[in-house]
């Protein structure tokens, strides 16, 4: 396949201009504000105390500060409905347990369904 003076041309400008694009277009730092993770237990529960070591090695790793927030109201539900109704944009994570499948069971009418609207990233044992 012969390949056009013109055409090869092209070719080679736009192979030299790639490095320099793809250093103006490089993205933003990830994370650039601090991040929340959102425990549904008191603080001093097991759960919390995990959420604080996860969030300690999470802000070493980032070079970001993770916050823990306790919202420890109705069985967890609190927590998951802040979470589900936040931006999506990975700022915002939940500590889950087994409360919150068993949640989903015992109520009826909650206003999130954790199946569809939580992704889950991360499991500790």
């Amino acid at each position: 396949m012969k390949l056009p003076r013109r055409e090869f041309l092209h070719l080679a400008w736009g192979t030299s201009a790639l490095p320099i694009l793809s250093r103006i277009s490089m993205a933003d730092t990830c994370p650039s504000r601090p991040v929340r993770l959102i425990v549904g237990f008191p603080s001093g529960y097991a759960t919390d105390i995990v959420a604080r070591l996860a969030a300690q090695s999470l802000s070493e790793r980032l070079e970001q500060q993770v916050f823990v927030e306790n919202h420890p109201e109705a069985a967890t539900n609190i927590a998951v409905g802040e979470v589900v109704n936040t931006a999506p944009d990975g700022y915002t994570l939940l500590a889950m347990t087994v409360t919150n499948a068993v949640n989903a069971t015992l109520y009826k009418h909650l206003h999130f369904d954790i199946v569809h609207d939580i992704a889950p990233i991360a499991a500790t044992s």
